[in-house]
């Protein structure tokens, strides 16, 4: 017992938040990943106190509605056997689509915040690039070839979704063969505009890679900020066009 208050107050005293309570929080992997990429985020929830449901879906065998109704529907389930009073989204890369999908039908009613690293919300260019590749079809599957940035993109055919969203985009390239197609500032997948939503809340510009922006230990301190503030933390002044804008 006094080993359990110790460890508590040591939590406590060491992390700049209060511990949650009964807040759960449903991680979503990107396309081609499994729950083990997001597995940083997941230890430092757990560590503040959060309920975290965090598995693998099959990205790369079917549709995008499927895979959303299907992992959403399993997140929340897990949530809801936990009496959570309040249920967060984090996501990466496709995880935000899926995200953006389940709620064009369905509602969370103890429905927290929303944090979205590295959202393709208007799709990718690489996906536009790649879509006729034999290769790309067989390795991203059904997935692929609906991250578009055309009119036929899954992305551009969704509705604003309610919620508080905060999107982290990174603007340092981990697939430098892709940034040439890429207009802008990117991360080697996703430009930083395509990651935008008119509906977002707040959003931060980061020096981070797709690949592994959810492993960034800056990007999981403003994940938490979000979550319990509302809003993302200042950046100290960077050279390059990092920043934050909080609404």
């Amino acid at each position: 017992m006094l080993g359990r208050l110790f460890l508590l107050l040591l939590l406590l005293v060491s992390s700049p938040y209060a511990l949650a309570e009964n807040e759960c929080v449903v991680l979503l992997h990107g396309l081609g990943r499994t729950h083990h990429s997001m597995d940083e985020i997941e230890n430092k929830l757990l560590e503040q106190g959060y309920l975290v449901w965090s598995e693998s879906y099959q990205s790369r065998e079917l549709p995008v509605d499927f895979l959303a109704d299907q992992t959403l529907s399993l997140g929340l389930a897990y949530c809801a056997q936990q009496q959570a009073a309040r249920v967060h989204l984090v996501s990466h890369s496709l995880g935000g689509l899926l995200i953006r999908v389940y709620l064009q039908d369905h509602s969370i009613n103890n429905l927290g915040r929303i944090v979205m690293l590295a959202p393709p919300n208007h799709g990718s260019e690489v996906a536009d690039a790649l879509k006729e590749n034999s290769l790309y079809e067989w390795a991203m599957g059904p997935a692929g070839q609906v991250l578009g940035t055309g009119s036929d993109g899954i992305a551009n055919q969704l509705d604003p979704i309610m919620g508080e969203i905060g999107i982290i985009a990174g603007n340092t390239t981990s697939d430098p063969w892709f940034s040439p197609i890429i207009p802008g500032a990117d991360d080697g997948k996703v430009s930083v505009e395509s990651a935008r939503l008119d509906e977002m809340k707040a959003f931060l510009e980061v020096e981070a890679g797709h690949t592994f922006i959810m492993r960034n230990n800056m990007v999981i301190d403003q994940i938490l900020s979000f979550l319990r503030e509302g809003v993302f933390k200042p950046l100290p002044p960077s050279p390059d066009s990092s920043g934050y804008e909080n609404r």
